[in-house]
């Protein structure tokens, strides 16, 4: 555990503003010395720079609801003591005409400076906070971020990116162009079809040679069109929706379907923002051509987004300033990490029983019918399992749970979040039980999962009740009806069999036999004292 840093002070605090054409997004995030961050707060406000479409020319209805929103933004910012604001403005602003004048009022009006981001650098910056936030490997994936005025594609895996490009092509911009009926009419639909075709050309060759079959989607329009088809298909997304996914399959026939409505219906979609009823289409037009054309089969949502780049290469460019000490370069292990350390985990304590826990695991995995990414979400539920001391000590269990369900981790579907908070929250007391809304909510097969990994974080949670990582050995013998368990101890023993054996009730469920605990002389190597 070497690699895990002990300072958990934050050396800066600073906000990350992306100026978007359809929304500005706020997100204040604490800096720490290993180069991670935090998120401290987020604020979104729905701006509509573009309101007739992409013009040469901002009108002063859209200046000032960006002003006014930007002077909430500012408010957040002072009232959590934000010591440096870093706001990027990408298409409507860079290409209007008093763009310069809007980025001017902002100065004397609001007292925030932004930058004009040039298209591929915004494409890159997307990139990298992608990549931050999803769990990827060596396969090439296709990362689009659809925004009202560009869209951003982005080729590569978690080791580079092999192409980059921003194109004007933005749900807002396509709207006013190409929408003139509503509903939209089969001829828009093949006017929009062919002008992506004919504009994605170099694209579409990049896909097809590296045989790419899955899109990372990020922002607005995507998650937008994510949580719709979620909320038909019953796809868990309750608490957050990076890392969910959607196939081909799923995609089509919700897009027959939502296709065809008009205005008023569009209306009704609850998981639809009210200011993107009038622009969606295209939107959808392009994720359909996207699939068709370039073979995609899976489709996963990524949270991050520019404001997550826009820190990413801040921390990058102050690297020589920060003391840092350890990166992690697989997101879900990082944010895992960032919520430990901002929660003042038991480290010693934590990783002794996690230990412990993924020996009883390995020991047990095929007997418990168990699945192979068992092991990772009940290691990392083990760390967080005592996480709710940050809130206090009765009812740390409960604490522990509400923390990881909101703490917004990273490369985690929704289901391993859930299941990770369940079981670190079944670590004490009360075993799962139907009355528990949480528990009650799981599906058939979670709530399995949630038993068996509960079962044996209890007894491994036990067997360090002293907190002083006083079992040095752990040897397990397996009967037909009983499962011995035999631990060297540095100390005396009967602590730890006795926080064992009181929560020994839901692993001898899970497995159908009776557990015994024996203490082992460590020179003698012969049993001295038993827990039945």
């Amino acid at each position: 555990m070497s690699e895990i840093p002990d300072n958990s002070t934050p050396t800066k605090r600073i906000a990350a503003i992306d100026l978007g054409t359809n929304s500005f997004h706020a997100v204040l995030v604490d800096l720490y010395p290993d180069g991670s961050y935090r998120t401290i707060d987020k604020l979104k406000e729905m701006v509509i720079l573009a309101e007739k479409g992409m013009k040469d020319h901002l009108s002063e209805d859209a200046m000032q609801r960006g002003l006014d929103a930007l002077k909430r933004i500012k408010f957040l910012c002072d009232s959590k003591d934000v010591e440096e604001i870093l706001a990027f403005a990408t298409s409507a602003i860079r290409e209007a005409k008093n763009g310069g004048d809007f980025i001017q009022r902002m100065i004397d009006e609001v007292g925030i400076k932004a930058r004009a981001i040039p298209g591929k650098r915004e494409a890159e910056m997307i990139g990298y906070a992608v990549r931050h936030s999803i769990a990827m490997d060596d396969e090439m994936v296709l990362m689009v971020d659809i925004g009202g005025g560009s869209v951003e594609f982005i080729v590569g895996n978690n080791e580079e990116f092999i192409y980059y490009n921003s194109f004007k092509l933005g749900v807002a911009r396509m709207a006013a162009r190409f929408v003139r009926n509503d509903p939209i009419t089969q001829k828009e639909i093949k006017e929009l079809w062919e002008h992506y075709r004919e504009t994605l050309k170099e694209i579409s060759e990049v896909v097809s040679e590296h045989s790419v079959k899955t899109i990372i989607g990020s922002s607005g329009t995507m998650e937008n069109i994510a949580a719709m088809i979620a909320q038909r298909n019953s796809i868990s997304s309750a608490m957050t929706l990076n890392e969910l996914v959607y196939h081909d399959d799923e995609f089509l026939p919700f897009y027959e379907n939502f296709i065809k409505l008009n205005r008023k219906e569009r209306a009704k979609e609850k998981e639809l923002d009210e200011k993107r009823i009038d622009i969606i289409n295209p939107g959808m037009v392009l994720v359909k051509f996207l699939i068709e054309e370039f073979n995609i089969q899976n489709i996963k949502i990524s949270e991050a987004a520019l404001r997550d780049g826009i820190i990413l290469n801040y921390i990058n460019k102050e690297r020589s300033s920060l003391p840092l000490m350890a990166r992690f370069s697989d997101p879900r292990k990082r944010s895992v990490f960032e919520l430990l350390r901002k929660c003042n985990w038991m480290k010693e304590h934590s990783t002794h029983v996690a230990q412990l826990a993924l020996q009883i695991f390995d020991e047990f995995r095929k007997e418990l019918k168990l699945k192979k990414e068992d092991r990772e979400l009940l290691e990392y539920a083990t760390y967080m399992h005592d996480i709710g001391y940050y809130i206090s000590h009765r009812k740390h269990h409960k604490h522990a749970l509400y923390l990881i369900m909101h703490a917004d981790l990273r490369g985690f579907t929704a289901d391993e979040i859930s299941l990770m908070a369940n079981v670190a929250r079944y670590h004490r007391r009360s075993v799962p039980r139907k009355r528990h809304k949480f528990y009650r909510k799981l599906d058939s097969d979670l709530k399995q999962r949630v038993k068996r990994l509960s079962g044996i974080l209890r007894v491994a949670d036990g067997l360090d009740r002293s907190h002083y990582q006083n079992v040095q050995e752990l040897e397990i013998e397996k009967g037909a009806e009983v499962i011995k368990f035999y631990i060297t101890t540095q100390g005396d023993p009967e602590l730890e069999i006795w926080g064992a054996m009181r929560k020994k009730e839901l692993f001898e469920e899970i497995t159908g036999k009776e557990l015994e605990i024996y203490a082992v002389e460590q020179d003698a190597n012969i049993p001295v004292e038993t827990g039945k």
